[in-house]
């Protein structure tokens, strides 16, 4: 049975390790290129584009002399090219990330040199198997249909193996390494003789397979955490705080920004200067009772405000329950009957909630890297606005300039809130006089007609609304919508020179 069917279970091993090998690989490029519409573009694209050269170049070379050591040859090499993989991609990213600031560019770079030539030669298993399995050229099509089928199927198969089991079990390293050993096994399997020159590539790639660890320690932090979750790469490291040069504990989930930090040695003031600015919630709205918070991270600002509001009730929205974990492992997160926390998607929170709250903080930005557009809409403004109590304030992190081409972003979602909002307001956390440098933005939005105070008597939350940006802000670019939403191509402009 097994000798009966060999093609089509080969195609199928094949089909699958290609959509596990281009989900992985949006994993693989997000510490250090993020998950934005244009990552994912180059990596399907370019995908697509090996796979159609692989077809071609698989049927042609099945055409001159079609055999099983070939095809066993092709399949081997597939799996050495995924093993080189394995050993290359954390110097080649850092090389990208450190060398390449336009985001298209080394996204394109990157899935060219780690994923175009194992999707070659993945695309080639299928039509050398449609030529060997052709006994005649009257079932010709019913040949190729059904070997398109079982290859297809196995794409399947492996698209929800990888996104529901292997991604969040193994991460992609190991998943690399088991994609790897598959494509040794199956070519042993289609034609078990060695040969030499078979038998130096199998030694290649184990040889490959067992060094790729060796490099990576040279290229990212010493991790306390390298973990896959369903959502995301997750990282955490001890290192010293840039400005105080104390020792702090870093989560990151991409290239581009640290999304929480912590004093170590029990300092339980705020690591990063941004989140000390949801302290303004206190002088838009004093009189606090139910407060929601859209993206926890590490819980660094939720900590704060319990501590700070004793009889307040916080809800907190994190997508990733991994997060949340390791908020509470290694973050000192701990349980409390005035903090609520929801794992779901934003978007979808603020869709079905009843719940009235007195401010609303959002901080589901990861980096500017990572800017869920479903968040930022004219809709989504229009839903805050509903479910804010009279007088109730939006305080939204952002990054971006506030003038010129790489300020597009800010300038779109101001003037979206604007058509909700009577109210709206801009802080620069840094750098308040030069609009056109890159930094944290704290977007603020009132329930209210009434003119708020620009002082306090609170020394550090005075200090924070002087940064208030006074100037008129451009009405260059249309306000977003569900239905337009640029939020990627804006955010590419950042990162050009």
């Amino acid at each position: 049975m097994i000798t009966k069917y060999k093609l089509e279970i080969i195609t199928f091993i094949g089909g699958a390790v290609v959509m596990i090998l281009e989900l992985v690989g949006s994993r693989i490029l997000a510490p250090y290129l993020g998950t934005s519409i244009i990552v994912w573009t180059s990596l399907i694209g370019i995908i697509l584009a090996s796979l159609s050269l692989g077809y071609w170049w698989g049927g042609r070379l099945a055409d001159k002399n079609p055999n099983y050591k070939t095809f066993s040859l092709i399949i081997l090499i597939s799996g050495l090219l995924i093993a080189i993989v394995s050993l290359i991609k954390t110097p080649v990213l850092f090389y990208l990330q450190k060398n390449f600031e336009d985001l298209r560019v080394g996204s394109i770079i990157g899935t060219l040199i780690l994923f175009a030539f194992p999707s070659l030669s993945l695309g080639m298993i299928s039509p050398y198997a449609i030529r060997l399995k052709i006994k005649s050229i009257a079932k010709s099509g019913q040949t190729a249909g059904s070997i398109y089928a079982v290859s297809t199927a196995g794409s399947i198969c492996g698209t929800f193996l990888a996104g529901f089991y292997l991604i969040a079990t193994f991460g992609s390293t190991r998943i690399l390494y088991i994609l790897s050993a598959t494509l040794i096994i199956t070519s042993l399997f289609t034609y078990s003789k060695l040969g030499k020159g078979k038998a130096i590539l199998l030694f290649l790639a184990i040889l490959t397979l067992i060094s790729a660890d060796f490099f990576e320690p040279y290229f990212k932090p010493n991790l306390l955490v390298d973990k896959d979750s369903a959502y995301n790469r997750i990282w955490i490291y001890e290192a010293k705080d840039p400005d105080s040069k104390r020792p702090i504990l870093n989560l990151v989930t991409d290239a581009k920004g640290r999304q929480s930090s912590m004093f170590l040695g029990g300092d339980s003031d705020l690591a990063v200067e941004y989140t000390k600015y949801y302290r303004l919630v206190n002088h838009f709205n004093p009189t606090l009772k139910k407060v929601l918070m859209i993206g926890g991270g590490a819980y660094s600002y939720p900590k704060d405000f319990l501590q700070k509001h004793l009889d307040a009730h916080l809800d907190v929205v994190e997508l990733d329950p991994e997060i949340t974990y390791f908020a509470k492992k290694y973050f000192n997160l701990k349980d409390n009957p005035r903090l609520t926390i929801y794992h779901q998607d934003g978007r979808t929170f603020l869709n079905k909630t009843r719940n009235i709250y007195d401010a609303i903080l959002l901080d589901a930005f990861h980096s500017s890297l990572a800017i869920p557009f479903q968040l930022t809409t004219r809709e989504v403004a229009q839903r805050l606005y509903q479910i804010l109590s009279d007088g109730g304030v939006v305080i939204m992190n952002t990054i971006s300039s506030l003038e010129g081409d790489k300020g597009k972003f800010i300038r779109a979602e101001y003037h979206t809130f604007k058509e909700i909002f009577p109210q709206v307001y801009l802080f620069s956390v840094y750098d308040t006089d030069n609009g056109y440098s890159v930094k944290n933005v704290m977007l603020v939005a009132l329930k209210t007609q009434k003119l708020p105070e620009f002082t306090s008597k609170d020394t550090q939350l005075n200090d924070f609304l002087s940064h208030l940006w006074t100037k008129k802000v451009a009405e260059d670019v249309p306000f977003l919508t569900d239905d337009y939403a640029p939020v990627d191509q804006y955010i590419a402009e950042i990162f050009k020179k």
